[in-house]
């Protein structure tokens, strides 16, 4: 394989709808930002292009089948090859690790990946039962499978599990939603508190409104390239690009119906879960303690797809311990519950260990106040950009928006495109993105690395 760089990237601003603009016009935006952040004008940037690949979820939200290739088309790239992936909430994710492949294959020297969704179009109801449609339609779905009371139900197994509390749920949505109030892409630019939180409306305890993630209108651009589409790109730019490579992908998957999903014995765990950090004899230990008491893997409590992912593309990326090896994160929160399970399925910690973590500070920003007591410092920020729940989830777009972030984090840029130093991560060398689908039946983890 050869080696795949990320040399630039944009975002439309995600908001709940733009009724000025066709979802074609939404990606549009994403393009015209990375092309003039690049410094090349579409004429330049169509002769060197080879292709893309297109992300959005549903056909529902737009009404449209082939709805790529509209995009392509408006874009201008045809007849360039192109193709649309989809897998839930995980095609943005997919969509970038795509990109990756086109090049890292050798099959295409530069790369356009391009993802949107448009989902104001229907009421929110309605877009519930769409985002539903992703569940089992024979099983889970005609019982009332809407994601909300999947997750609550999670994260109550969880609470059970390992006495993780409301409030611990709450400090991701305030450290979030205060972040994205330096955003200026995100949706809800929001300074909440831990009571804040708790008191807005209740949609499937104990999630509330505050700590779910909203529907929105959005767009994002990453362009890949390898060596040779660097140089390439950088005589038509007339000037060097940052190096920031993508420095290994994984992707893990799991049974649609969490009922099918089976358990694993400690020793199994250990032979085909394990992450390298979790090696020591403190932790099995641990683990140990935890499956005499009951603890089973994966339970309704983990993503067995995210731990998979998180190996893989740790392994890929010569990544033994992720919490003070990786400078930030950029996770899938489309609850705050997931946030926490997820913090154990990458092992920023371990398993039971989510909801401390939250609270604890290790994934805050320094510099920013939050107005919250936090006992440690700072260790790896997870979520700077405010995630999902501030930024918005226009679905096809998320994994990508999570990719332009990171992008400018590695590159130092953060000032110049949100025009607030607040949220640039200090000295960042190296960032993950995650992106998760269903209740964690499709995840992906990409870790993105500036060269030296």
């Amino acid at each position: 394989m050869q080696p795949v760089y990320v040399v630039s990237g944009g975002v439309s601003k995600f908001v709940k709808a733009r009724p000025d603009k066709t979802f074609q016009g939404l990606v549009k935006e994403a393009y015209d930002y990375a092309l003039a952040d690049l410094g090349i004008d579409h004429s330049q940037f169509f002769e060197l292009v080879d292709g893309s690949v297109a992300s959005y979820f549903s056909d529902h939200f737009t009404r449209q089948l082939m709805a790529g290739i509209m995009a392509q088309d408006y874009l201008g790239l045809c007849p360039k090859p192109s193709h649309r992936v989809e897998g839930g909430g995980a095609t943005g994710g997919i969509c970038f690790q795509e990109g990756w492949k086109a090049v890292a294959s050798g099959y295409m020297d530069i790369c356009l990946a391009f993802g949107f969704e448009q989902m104001s179009h229907v009421e929110t109801w309605k877009g519930n039962e769409f985002i539903a449609l992703a569940s089992d339609i024979s099983f889970d779905y005609p019982v009332g499978g809407f994601y909300s009371g999947y997750y609550a139900m999670m994260v109550t197994r969880h609470m059970a599990e390992f006495g993780t509390t409301v409030e611990q749920l709450a400090h991701v949505s305030v450290k979030n939603h205060i972040n994205a109030y330096h955003n200026p892409y995100a949706q809800k630019r929001q300074r909440l508190t831990i009571e804040d939180v708790r008191s807005s409306p209740m949609v499937a305890w104990p999630l509330t409104r505050n700590d779910i993630c909203v529907m929105s209108d959005g767009a994002a651009a990453v362009i890949f390239c390898s060596e040779d589409g660097l140089a390439k790109l950088e005589k038509a730019a007339g000037h060097r690009l940052p190096r920031v490579k993508v420095a290994g992908i994984g992707r893990g998957t799991d049974a649609m119906r969490m009922s099918d999903r089976p358990h694993q014995s400690y020793e199994d765990f250990y032979k085909y879960n394990a992450l390298p950090n979790e090696q020591n004899d403190d932790d099995r230990a641990y683990y140990k303690k935890l499956w005499k008491k009951g603890f089973r893997y994966p339970g309704v409590h983990s993503f067995r797809a995210g731990r998979m992912a998180s190996r893989e593309a740790y392994k890929n990326a010569g990544i033994v311990d992720p919490l003070h090896e990786i400078d930030f994160v950029e996770l899938h929160d489309a609850y705050t519950s997931s946030e926490v399970q997820t913090y154990e399925d990458m092992g920023l910690c371990r398993y039971g260990e989510g909801g401390p973590m939250a609270a604890s500070g290790k994934t805050f920003m320094p510099g920013i106040d939050y107005g919250l007591k936090l006992p440690e410092k700072p260790v790896c920020p997870v979520n700077p950009s405010g995630g999902l729940i501030a930024c918005g989830h226009p679905v096809g777009a998320t994994g990508l928006m999570q990719a332009v972030f990171a992008l400018w984090q590695l590159q130092g840029t953060i000032k110049k495109h949100f025009g607030d130093p607040a949220l640039q991560v200090p000295k960042a060398h190296r960032g993950a993105i995650h992106s998760h689908a269903g209740t964690g039946t499709y995840v992906t983890v990409s870790i993105l690395e500036k060269e030296k």
